[in-house]
């Protein structure tokens, strides 16, 4: 049976709401929750283009409609492409501040 597309990769971030905790932690320890946050979220597209692979064969021997292969195949495309436009962003960033003079 097909497996339902959920919006892990694009989930708020949890408990965005500074505490002590989260105030006291180190750079290292930040980076360390960012890493993780990133890791999961590109799991989460990875997962959504092989679901879409899942329901695209499915579609060819004719246990799935049209309407939710294209479905499955626009999600994974629009994750994909917000990952690109991210990472350019990200990118773009890196560059802006390496050309700042201090």
């Amino acid at each position: 049976m097909i497996e339902r597309m959920s919006f892990d990769a694009v989930k708020p971030l949890a408990g965005t709401q500074l505490t002590s905790q989260t105030q006291s932690q180190t750079p290292a320890g930040s980076i360390k929750q960012f890493g993780a946050f990133l890791n999961d979220a590109i799991e989460g597209i990875a997962a959504q283009e092989v679901n879409a692979q899942q329901v695209n064969n499915q579609f060819l021997l004719g246990k799935v409609n049209a309407d939710e292969m294209m479905i499955a195949s626009e999600q994974a495309l629009l994750s994909l492409q917000l990952t690109t436009q991210v990472r350019n962003k990200v990118i773009e960033a890196y560059q802006e501040i390496m050309r700042t003079q201090i």
